[in-house]
């Protein structure tokens, strides 16, 4: 799989630019603020139906306009597939294939697996369980439609327990009967993510491991541990065990809203004890292992998207990755750099397909 064309139309910077691509690898280069990053946002919202940062897509038009729009030229299974976001916020945004819409976006999601990799991933290990669980979220999401509709089902659920326990407290009264109802929905959906995420582990933690030793070079060991309340109890207990809890809380104290991933260098937890060298591989490891995750299982080589990767690696850790990316399990990747030169330099080394883009306030210039 490859992404051939891509045409952005009131996007962020872009006001109108029409890009074509190497498959095997395309670097952006420029100064900071030029649109290097915004490029891989798009490449990612045809993937996802969505900013990578989360942005709510009335922050993705360029400035004075209503609406932006992508278009991209896919090649997937030895034919051409034609992709079409076309957003106005504040109404229904629609995603097209070869000129169809879908009727739900989750039909998109998985078609075109993609990793993208920022310098605010070290967030995974220095934040909270949020950004931890998203990261599987996203895995699984593009892996098992079931699963995405499951969480979609959960997180709908889960928001309209939370509501009505605010809604007790501020008017005085506890309606159990709403609450057990409420319960008895969130069970189904709870059980199929735990499932789920806990498989996801078990088969994630070794691809881990041997990328983080490829980037490192054999120095460290580290390891990654599933965390969640279910793996003691079921929800059904959990809820019941934690109502009166929930009551006076206002919102659900237990479920798998509350899972985590747990990080160690060696015996110590890896954000206490990681320096930003190490941090960087780590995050860098654990997204190259959920592209061996998504290409085992889509059998299709994901798209890759680094941005500014180079930030905090040292020569040594930069040198393995490049070796990494250039093996012929990864497909197209997609690059951002300061530097101009940078990436050539090393990638000549190599017999690899390379288009180098220079991006200046919104326009690419092969």
């Amino acid at each position: 799989m490859h992404l051939k064309e891509i045409k952005l139309t009131n996007f962020k910077n872009y006001v109108s630019e029409t890009l074509h691509f190497s498959k095997q690898l395309n670097c952006f280069v420029g100064k900071n603020g030029m649109g290097k990053t915004n490029l891989l946002d798009a490449i990612y919202y045809l993937c996802m139906c969505k900013s990578y940062a989360g942005i709510n897509d009335r922050k993705l038009v360029i400035h004075d306009e209503i609406f932006f729009r992508l278009e991209g030229v896919f090649g997937l299974n030895n034919k051409n597939e034609r992709i079409v976001a076309k957003v106005v916020p504040g109404k229904n945004k629609v995603i097209e294939k070869n000129d169809v819409p879908y009727k739900k976006l989750l039909e998109h999601i998985g078609l075109f697996p993609v990793v993208m990799i920022v310098p605010d991933d070290t967030h995974l290990v220095t934040e909270g369980s949020e950004i931890r669980r998203r990261f599987i979220d996203n895995t699984l999401s593009q892996l098992e439609p079931m699963y995405l509709s499951g969480l979609v089902a959960y997180n709908k659920i889960l928001k309209q327990r939370n509501s009505a326990l605010k809604q007790f407290a501020a008017e005085r009264y506890y309606d159990a009967k709403l609450i057990e109802s409420y319960n008895q929905q969130l069970i189904e959906p709870a059980g199929l993510i735990f499932k789920k995420r806990k498989s996801f582990v078990e088969e994630f933690v070794p691809l881990f491991e041997r990328y983080y030793q490829k980037i490192s070079g054999k120095q460290e060991e580290v390891n990654c541990s599933y965390s969640s309340q279910l793996s003691n109890e079921s929800l059904e207990i959990l809820l019941e065990q934690n109502a009166e809890k929930d009551r006076i809380l206002q919102r659900t104290s237990c479920g798998v809203h509350r899972d985590d991933l747990k990080f160690f260098l060696g015996e110590h937890s890896l954000k206490s004890f990681a320096s930003q060298g190490q941090l960087k591989s780590f995050v860098l490891a654990l997204k190259l292992a959920q592209y061996e995750l998504l290409r085992i299982h889509k059998k299709v080589n994901p798209l890759l998207l680094l941005d500014d990767i180079f930030d905090k690696l040292d020569r040594f850790r930069v040198g393995h990755l490049i070796s990494l990316l250039m093996e012929n399990q990864f497909g197209q990747v997609f690059i951002t750099d300061t530097h101009e030169n940078r990436v050539q330099d090393i990638i000549e080394k190599f017999d690899s397909d390379f288009k180098k883009f220079v991006i200046d306030s919104g326009t690419a210039t092969l």
